[in-house]
């Protein structure tokens, strides 16, 4: 790669006209006004219009008309403003536009079997099949940002509170659990198996014997069973323990969990205390 990126797509804005700057993304859509190439050039971060001008560079303009959908190419040019009224205040970068005078192709795409945009109408098989193209649609990026600040924001507030990230082995002995285990031989002892962990819970117990009182991780857990609505083979939750608590000590906890991840991830305040049922009565 020649073009080192220097922004993103979704970050130039007028205070950046005139600047020399390098993209690198995905071909989202392409329109030929007047001789003119207009490109959606597309990464995580959003969207940058482009401008191939034959007025500008006739062969550069030339190696555009070859451009496909989802072809991965960087460019570097000038920020300017858009035309009056040509402005799309729908995107950050509405404003302005990069006039493009070096181009280098990354990667070639062959024409996509779905679209990479949220109003895809492909069954959710064909989805899972080409999942690496599913992902770049931004409903599904904004959903893994979402998964990450959340993690992130329950590391902050259990950190915050004593709590101490330790990670416990996957390759387990079988104990009994919910489920089927998943078995994994072991090569350098033939015919004995290891099983992958349905949930922390012995290490977890032998932490909180061994002195470390407030322990977490975000636990990979797996279980062999069928697949339903409420059933998955493998699934991540936030695993944690405490030592010389009581039953009140732990909801409280949680729940002050609960409200941190909404601020930090919807910021949305919750100021009241959450209510309180028993078993018997969620069960009535």
């Amino acid at each position: 790669m020649k073009l080192k990126r220097t922004h993103t797509c979704g970050e130039l804005a007028k205070k950046d006209i005139k600047k020399e700057v390098v993209l690198a993304g995905w071909l989202q859509s392409s329109r030929d006004h007047g001789g003119i190439i207009f490109i959606d050039l597309r990464d995580r971060y959003g969207l940058t219009q482009i401008v191939f001008d034959p007025k500008h560079d006739k062969k550069l303009h030339s190696e555009a008309e070859k451009l496909r959908r989802e072809d991965v190419i960087a460019v570097k040019g000038k920020v300017r403003a858009r035309g009056e009224g040509l402005e799309n205040l729908k995107l950050k970068t509405g404003e302005i536009e990069v006039l493009v005078g070096e181009l280098e192709a990354l990667s070639k795409a062959e024409t996509p079997p779905i679209e990479v945009e949220d109003r895809v109408d492909a069954s959710e098989e064909l989805r899972l099949k080409y999942r690496y193209l599913d992902l770049r649609r931004p409903k599904m990026q904004k959903h893994l940002l979402i998964r990450h600040m959340a993690a992130q924001a329950a590391r902050e507030y259990l950190n915050k509170n004593s709590f101490l990230e330790i990670e416990t082995p996957m390759l387990v002995r079988a104990t009994p659990e919910g489920a089927r285990d998943y078995i994994v031989p072991s090569r350098v002892n033939p015919g004995k198996f290891y099983a992958l962990p349905q949930s922390p819970q012995l290490y977890k117990q032998i932490l909180m014997a061994s002195g470390c009182d407030r322990y977490y991780q975000m636990a990979r857990c797996l279980r062999d069973e069928d697949l339903r609505a409420d059933r998955q083979p493998e699934h991540t939750q936030i695993d944690m323990e405490m030592s010389f608590v009581t039953a009140d000590d732990v909801l409280e906890m949680v729940e002050g969990l609960y409200k941190h991840l909404m601020k930090k991830v919807l910021n949305a305040n919750i100021d009241y205390k959450f209510p309180r049922i028993s078993h018997k009565e969620s069960m009535e």
